[in-house]
């Protein structure tokens, strides 16, 4: 019975490693805005805000990686359509960079979604967040 608990446990570790990088980001609303988070391959890490802001939407997307000279490829999707892209080095202490982009205001839930890859070794961080 031993064995078996312990194979279990094995296996369930095995199977839930992978997805230890793309962990379901948490959001929290307030003051009108929402906010989320999560992890990229790798060791960085991805915030995304969203928020109203004289009827259009502010959107903020940061990577912080803790290294200074990384560069990254971004690409910000608003309800499927790529609204706008560019590429970014992060500076600093903290090795991070951010962007953000004053969007129109549509009818409905706007979606949003942000892609950053670096370049280097190909680590994704996406984010998406809903206003």
């Amino acid at each position: 019975m031993k064995t078996r608990t312990a194979l279990a446990a094995l296996t369930l570790t095995a199977l839930a490693l992978p997805l230890a990088g793309i962990a379901p980001a948490t959001a929290s609303g307030g003051g009108g805005g929402v906010r989320t988070h999560g992890g990229c391959q790798g060791a960085a890490v991805w915030k995304l805000k969203a928020k109203p802001d004289s009827g259009r939407i502010e959107v903020e997307a940061e990577v912080d990686s803790n290294h200074s000279g990384q560069v990254w490829d971004w690409t910000l999707k608003h309800n499927g359509s790529v609204s706008s892209k560019g590429s970014n080095k992060t500076h600093g202490a903290s090795g991070s960079f951010s962007v953000n982009r004053r969007m129109t205001n549509l009818s409905g839930t706007d979606h949003f979604v942000f892609r950053a890859e670096r370049r280097a070794t190909g680590d994704v961080c996406r984010g998406t967040i809903s206003l």
